[in-house]
């Protein structure tokens, strides 16, 4: 059964939530939920800006899960995860994401994001755009510039790792991206 408290708390504490899932990520599903997204943002008559950041953050935080999913209590890939797209009560837009990494990956997602956390916005924009032209922290999937992207369309990012036993966490990231002006 459905804990209808555990929602309305979420609710109370969070704000409006516009698009949550949880469960396995496809390309096409994605797409799906941005133009879901893309419906929820032109009825809430946000602009163009604000819309296309959550969009990218939306976007990066989706397929870094499809991608780089983990399966809890074995070896492999396992393209699950939760992600939400809400607004607090003070009128900002958020996305959370959550989804199972191994220890090789959270060391690697670690480094990174306490790097970028500590960097202000022009070291942000700058760091990204030489990620850009030199191609460095190149991977097969992408151009590993994913998270300096995020903190450039956002006002803040937080993220948490919980540890799973046998060598998996959950990776928990929320980025806050803004508010209608």
């Amino acid at each position: 059964m459905i804990n209808v408290n555990s929602i309305q708390k979420v609710l109370e504490e969070d704000g409006i939530i516009f698009l949550t899932y949880g469960g396995t990520l496809t390309q096409s599903l994605i797409v799906a939920m941005t133009e879901a997204l893309e419906k929820e943002t032109q009825e809430a008559e946000l602009s163009m800006g604000l819309a296309s950041n959550i969009f990218t953050v939306f976007i990066e935080l989706a397929q870094n899960m499809m991608n780089y999913s983990k399966k809890a209590n074995k070896e492999g890939f396992d393209p699950k995860g939760l992600i939400l797209v809400g607004r607090t009560h003070d009128g900002y837009y958020y996305v959370f994401s959550q989804n199972i990494v191994d220890k090789v990956d959270k060391e690697k997602l670690e480094e990174k994001l306490k790097k970028i956390t500590s960097m202000t916005k022009e070291e942000i924009k700058k760091e990204y755009r030489n990620a850009r032209k030199s191609g460095k922290d190149k991977h097969k999937k992408g151009g590993g510039i994913g998270f300096y992207e995020i903190a450039k369309k956002s006002q803040t990012i937080e993220y948490n790792f919980i540890d799973l036993g046998d060598g998996k966490y959950y990776f928990q990231f929320k980025a806050v991206i803004g508010k209608p002006s």
